[in-house]
């Protein structure tokens, strides 16, 4: 494989006080690196935008360390090994890892992972049959712990990791119950993911009435991935010993300071709510069976999934930036280059 003298890379140029602006970031075109010992280099291919990233370029502790000023952007990557140097690794093999907003990157190998196109498309191993699917699989089936005929509820139903928490409940025999914005999410959500109904919180209203209708037996698990007022309108719907998993509050990633709270949480007092934060490598040493799971369902369309694949690394940041606001439409990601499995 003809390897290029220079690539592109993006990285963080300020650390954005709210909301990013593309300013925030900087494209730069340097060489492409050279494999040392025991190394592959990579070409990616798809880049997976996620918003955990947000929280990456604030400089405040938190459960993995911050992007540095000049340092190329965190992120997932899917790509082709186009040199290698590690035994377990061959040119041509196709990857996962962590490579961030690059189009070639380097890897030792310790935490690549080899796909198998026969599977199904590479971009999966960004999503359904990646991070955010294994996000869904245990922060609904470990920490909300569904039972059959419970009401289930998750926000950003229509997103990469709503979409599969939905589906799974239903497949737990569950009735659920999703939150999207706007009218052809919402339909996307119903009538194509199968959920029993989704409440749009973009209609104007009541919000915690719309949830109350469309969950006449209450909320016994609730999947959160917005924060804010959303959450707070399911809240005053929980049932005794509900539960609430935590995965993400991406209604708060741009706030200069943070809103006013804790809110409603007399509620979980006297109602014995069950509410845990969680980061998916919690579950790490129990990813081979779930990923094995997932992809069955996967293979037999028990589960779907929809991407939203923006073309080249030059728009990253503006993709980004609306994913922050709601923009995409399912598990965002860019593709740098082409793809040779398609």
């Amino acid at each position: 494989m003809s390897i290029p003298k220079t690539h592109r890379r993006i990285v963080l140029a300020r650390r954005p006080p709210g909301e990013p602006v593309e300013s925030d970031f900087r494209l730069e075109e340097v060489p492409v690196p050279e494999c040392g010992p025991k190394e592959v280099l990579v070409r990616n291919i798809y880049l997976s935008l996620d918003p955990y990233m947000r929280g990456r370029m604030r400089d405040v502790a938190s459960y993995a360390p911050p992007v540095q000023i000049g340092e190329v952007m965190t992120g997932g990557t899917v790509g082709q090994i186009v040199a290698s140097n590690h035994a377990g690794f061959k040119v041509g093999d196709f990857v996962e890892e962590r490579l961030g907003w690059q189009e070639y990157g380097i890897s030792q190998g310790v935490s690549l992972r080899k796909i198998d196109p026969a599977w199904a498309p590479i971009s999966t191993a960004n999503g359904v049959l990646g991070m955010p699917g294994m996000t869904a699989y245990f922060g609904l089936l470990e920490v909300g712990k569904p039972k059959p005929g419970e009401t289930v509820v998750v926000s950003a139903a229509s997103g990469a990791v709503g979409q599969i928490v939905g589906q799974i409940a239903k497949l737990m025999g569950c009735r659920v119950v999703g939150i999207a914005g706007g009218a052809k999410k919402c339909a996307f959500v119903k009538d194509e993911l199968g959920f029993d109904a989704c409440v749009d919180y973009k209609a104007g209203g009541d919000l915690a009435k719309a949830i109350k209708d469309a969950c006449p037996n209450g909320v016994d698990v609730y999947f959160d991935n917005v924060g804010g007022s959303v959450t707070d309108a399911v809240f005053v719907n929980l049932n005794f010993f509900a539960r609430v998993s935590l995965c993400g509050s991406i209604s708060g990633y741009n706030a200069a300071a943070p809103e006013m709270g804790p809110r409603l949480f007399m509620i979980f007092v006297g109602r014995r709510v069950n509410m845990r934060g969680f980061i998916v490598s919690d579950f790490i040493q129990h990813w081979p069976a779930a990923m094995k799971q997932m992809g069955e369902w996967v293979r037999s369309g028990k589960v779907k999934y929809r991407e939203d694949i923006v073309q080249g690394i030059e728009n990253a940041p503006r993709a980004f930036i609306g994913l922050l606001r709601g923009e995409n439409f399912g598990k965002l990601q860019v593709q740098l280059g082409p793809d040779p499995t398609k």
